[in-house]
């Protein structure tokens, strides 16, 4: 049984303490409100942002999966939660003496810059546009030159386990497919995103480095039309601006081979799958 910390334990980090509770091992959530917590995960109340908060962790720690996500979109609060809390926990271990077997970290596709439907892979240049690809970069260094071994996982956008945004905009007929060339969109279900992990933790030796997306970049237009058939509502119309929906890390196709290779088998390994569990059929 390892004794396993989770901080900034949301929606991804809940579901895999409550995978690896069930595997046996002993399992703390760190986050804010620890209340929101319930067995067999172990609330523990801190704020990652907030050194003072760390100073009496559980001893024993034997692997830290930091899952933590920014409270808004500005860069102030990427800063505090990708760069700032990841030092913050780092210092917290060094200064209590833990040397956990390997340190997790949950980042994101969005440290690629691609924009033109290009493939990127972990050895993929990153240079990102804006302020949240630098801030969760920011957070990559800092685990890959820190004192610990560490596995950084860039997930793309995470669906379900209920349908969600996209699935609203197609229902309420705000959906508008791209004209011209595909529009490429990266995601991964919730569910194979807490497995993935789960997965790499109980390997011998994890890559540093994995994408974690399933197996289809799909081009927007197809998955809009694919909901809507599913919905049983006619097809989105073509042309004009996205409405309600804000780019998702620009348009790119990530490739998953080496978490493929690392033995992960996707519950979902296509949106269709994902969203098809999620989505009664329509009435013949």
């Amino acid at each position: 049984m390892a004794r396993i910390l989770i901080a900034g334990c949301g929606a991804v980090g809940t579901l895999l303490g409550r995978l690896l509770a069930a595997d046996g091992h002993f399992v703390w959530g760190l986050r804010r409100s620890a209340g929101a917590l319930s067995p067999p995960l172990q609330p523990l109340r801190a704020d990652l942002a907030d050194p003072k908060s760390l100073r009496t962790l559980p001893e024993g720690i034997d692997y830290v999966f930091y899952t933590a996500a920014a409270g808004r979109f500005d860069e102030a609060a990427y800063q505090a939660a990708y760069v700032d809390g990841v030092g913050n926990l780092i210092d917290a271990l060094q200064a209590q003496g833990q040397r956990p077997a390997r340190l997790f970290f949950t980042s994101s596709t969005g440290v690629y810059g691609q924009a033109q439907g290009e493939w990127v892979d972990e050895e993929s240049p990153t240079e990102p546009p804006g302020f949240s690809g630098r801030c969760l970069l920011a957070g990559e260094r800092l685990l890959h030159e820190g004192p610990l071994p560490a596995t950084v996982v860039r997930l793309a956008g995470l669906y379900g386990p209920e349908p969600g945004r996209l699935v609203e905009i197609v229902r309420t007929g705000r959906a508008v497919c791209p004209s011209g060339a595909p529009r490429y969109t990266n995601r991964i279900h919730r569910d194979d995103a807490a497995a993935a992990l789960r997965h790499l933790m109980a390997l011998p030796s994890p890559p540093a480095l994995c994408i974690g997306v399933d197996n289809e970049p799909a081009d927007l237009a197809t998955v809009y039309r694919w909901l809507a058939a599913r919905l049983g509502m006619p097809a989105p119309p073509t042309g004009g601006p996205e409405e309600g929906l804000r780019a998702q890390g620009g348009n790119k196709r990530c490739r998953n081979q080496r978490l493929l290779a690392a033995g992960f088998t996707f519950r979902y390994p296509t949106f269709r799958e994902g969203y098809g569990a999620m989505l009664p059929a329509p009435a013949p």
